[in-house]
């Protein structure tokens, strides 16, 4: 299941995905490479990357900035990602029968992905305003 929101109306956008099907040590090891990298650049580590965890995170992070550009007319190429965190869900347990009326019991993980998304284009506004004020460029 994908929930989609916003968080803050000015610059931040967020997606969530709830009870994905991988152990999140996992899928920490995809979200650590794309942690404050631009959008267009994490989608082409993410298409390169061989990790199955990468589909799912994928999936995320273009959810997120399909949120931006249709709710609050964000360009896709000013957008970084701030935020990126992966935690722990609920196990799901299946039995297996094994010899002698025995069983064995498979755990499978999952895991809850948060992605944030934030507009840098108020920042860089922000900043040529400055240098322009103070004599600097």
């Amino acid at each position: 299941m994908i929930k989609k929101s916003k968080k803050n109306q000015n610059t931040e956008v967020y997606a969530l995905g709830h009870y994905i099907r991988m152990s999140a040590h996992k899928a920490r090891r995809v979200i650590d490479q794309i942690r404050g990298r631009s959008y267009e650049e994490t989608l082409m580590i993410l298409e390169l990357m061989p990790y199955r965890a990468c589909y799912p995170i994928f999936k995320l992070i273009y959810s997120a900035a399909a949120n931006a550009s249709h709710n609050m007319g964000i360009n896709e190429a000013d957008l970084i990602i701030s935020k990126a965190e992966v935690n722990e869900s609920t196990t799901m347990k299946k039995l297996k029968p094994q010899a002698r009326g025995r069983s064995y019991l498979i755990k499978r993980p999952t895991c809850h992905i948060t992605i944030v998304l934030q507009d840098i284009s108020l920042y860089k506004e922000y900043i040529k305003k400055y240098i322009k004020s103070y004599g600097y460029g």
